[in-house]
């Protein structure tokens, strides 16, 4: 049922109210109207102290080993490093790394799921996912999925969960301990030498290898380009981010069936068509349609959410967000990384500019859906860089996950210099690392389930790294 001007007049005063992430501050305060007080407005005189807490871990030090800078009292490890580190098959570890979550396993054991983003022909790669027995889905596709295995005592092992995808993005992990990853390339079969449809979401199963067999695409979700996913265990309901462009991408909802229960195994039981798929649609808080996320200018800007049932989810002649027309849903830039936390979605626009889009441009926003109420607020939002060399500066954010420590850490895929970076309850930025190898970004930021080690990948060539140090809760403030 659609939200109504009274209904969501009540939400928006109670969302503003209670933000987690209020404003950001320095070189993110950029955008017009993004935040009305200056730097030293917020900061205060010590400009890195919140009632006499330090923010972050301080300035990062250039790594000897030219790989990851990092602030002092920190290290890190290469856990697989593409084309040089091997599989248990003896095969070398595919390239191109991209969404990972981590997931607690037997006798202090940890597992990562490890996306590779790799398109087109296998031919293309020197180093795709290798084609195990009984995984693949498409022979032709290069992508797929690996699982890290990391034991007490520092061991690795790593084996393929899926193969034969194409392009497998962002992902997201699930409440009863699953990997959901995605393809963001909907080419059909015929299409760049594919013999089978993509666009679809797969599930693997870190513990259970069995599981993994004979791979099934859960059509339910819509054939599209996929990024991210995650899973509202409480109501049942999956949200997608799509990034794609002309014209932008949607973010999605799927409403689970009449009796239908998530769990193990369950997401490969589904008809192609079960449940209903659905795109949002916003309005602001005087009932107007919202026809671009760009268009929000203030930290704290809070819209109304309701959902639109998709026409077609197979989309087999007509993109499923070619099927609606001006006015009936919301459209953003990039929508990239999400992650489930604080009873909802954490959800990223990657950048967005003036010709492109209808609102002022951007470098980066990040809302969050809240499900009970049905309003996305836009908790950070990162100004135009203007000084994408320095450190202190951050654009382009894109994998995203929820600090034990306190607000989020992100994964910058921007101009310039590749960091993660932190920002706080308030919205305060810090830096975490800095890319010292080459300029591809951060992918597949997560920490491990004790919350001692931040992982990371540097997406080209592909190399996954365990982060630890003196990881402290930041002031909210």
């Amino acid at each position: 049922m659609p939200l109504n001007r009274r209904e969501f007049t009540k939400q928006t005063a109670v969302a503003g109210a209670g933000l987690a992430l209020t404003g950001v501050v320095g070189a993110l305060a950029t955008a017009p109207e993004a935040l009305a007080s200056d730097e030293s407005e917020v900061y205060g005189a010590g400009h890195g102290e919140s009632h006499g807490h330090a923010l972050g871990y301080g300035p990062l030090v250039a790594d000897p080993e030219g790989v990851l800078a990092l602030p002092a009292g920190f290290s890190y490890r290469i856990v697989t490093h593409s084309g040089v580190t091997r599989m248990e098959s003896g095969e070398l570890t595919p390239s191109n790394h991209d969404g990972t979550a981590a997931f607690a396993g037997p006798r202090g054991t940890t597992y990562l799921v490890n996306n590779h983003e790799l398109y087109g022909p296998r031919s293309n790669w020197p180093h795709p996912v290798p084609l195990t027995e009984g995984l693949v889905y498409d022979p032709t596709a290069p992508g797929g999925c690996t699982v890290v295995e990391i034991h007490r005592d520092g061991t690795v092992a790593e084996w393929v969960g899926l193969a034969g995808t194409s392009t497998n993005c962002a992902g997201g992990s699930t409440a009863w301990g699953t990997w959901l990853t995605g393809e963001e390339n909907s080419d059909l079969a015929g299409v760049n030498g594919m013999t089978k449809d993509h666009g679809y979401i797969f599930e693997v199963d870190p513990r259970d290898r069995g599981a993994n067999l004979d791979p099934k695409p859960i059509k339910a979700f819509g054939r599209y380009d996929h990024e991210a996913v995650v899973i509202d265990p409480k109501r049942g309901h999956a949200y997608l981010t799509e990034d794609a462009a002309l014209p932008f991408g949607l973010l999605f909802r799927w409403v689970p069936p009449k009796g239908f229960e998530h769990g193990r195994g369950k997401l490969r039981t589904l008809a192609d068509d079960a449940g209903v798929l659905q795109a949002f649609k916003c309005t602001d808080s005087g009932g107007r349609f919202v026809e671009d996320l760009s268009q929000a200018t203030r930290i704290g800007t809070v819209y109304g959410v309701d959902w639109v049932d998709v026409p077609d989810r197979d989309a087999r002649t007509v993109p499923v967000r070619k099927q609606f027309g001006p006015g009936q849903v919301t459209r953003g830039c990039k929508l990239e990384g999400m992650w489930w936390a604080d009873g909802g979605a954490y959800v990223v626009s990657s950048f967005a500019r003036e010709e492109w889009s209808p609102g002022p441009s951007h470098d980066g926003q990040v809302w969050f859906y809240d499900p009970k109420r049905r309003t996305l607020t836009l908790k950070v939002l990162l100004g135009v860089n203007a000084a994408p060399d320095e450190d202190s500066a951050y654009d382009g954010p894109d994998n995203i996950t929820v600090s034990p420590y306190g607000g989020i850490v992100i994964a910058e895929d921007g101009r310039g210099l590749q960091h993660l970076f932190g920002a706080t309850d308030s919205g305060r930025t810090y830096p975490i690392a800095r890319n010292d190898l080459n300029d591809a970004e951060f992918t597949g930021v997560c920490f491990s389930p004790d919350g001692g080690t931040l992982f990371a990948n540097i997406q080209e060539p592909g190399i996954l790294l365990a982060i630890t140090g003196p990881w402290r809760r930041q002031p909210r403030r």
